[in-house]
């Protein structure tokens, strides 16, 4: 592997935290090239994004704004974690569900 090989992933990788549709306009960024640095975080922000929306719609059962606090801080140290690392050009799963979402879409390449 090249020492600058996650240097061309990076923008798709960067892009793809910002919101689900960024992580949309990334995969498509990455179709051409197939970048192994920008597959993975592309994998990472797709999974921060579902489990923001499905736990979201869990949290929202509850009417406790403890409950609430502790979802929103989860998903942001999740996503500035995931940020993190594809700034820095490092190739880290995110704490706890990173690895999970690795393999659950596999199908990102």
């Amino acid at each position: 592997m090249q020492s600058d090989y996650p240097k061309q992933g990076k923008t798709a990788a960067i892009v793809a935290y910002i919101t689900i549709i960024g992580t949309i306009i990334a995969f498509f960024m990455n179709q051409d090239s197939k970048n192994q640095f920008a597959s993975f975080h592309i994998r990472q922000a797709l999974g921060i994004n579902i489990s923001f929306y499905l736990l979201g719609a869990l949290v929202s059962i509850f009417d406790s704004w403890a409950i609430s606090s502790a979802f929103y801080i989860f998903i942001l140290v999740l996503w500035v974690f995931g940020l993190t690392t594809a700034i820095r050009e490092e190739q880290k799963a995110v704490p706890f569900v990173g690895p999970q979402f690795q393999k659950w879409f596999s199908f990102i390449k």
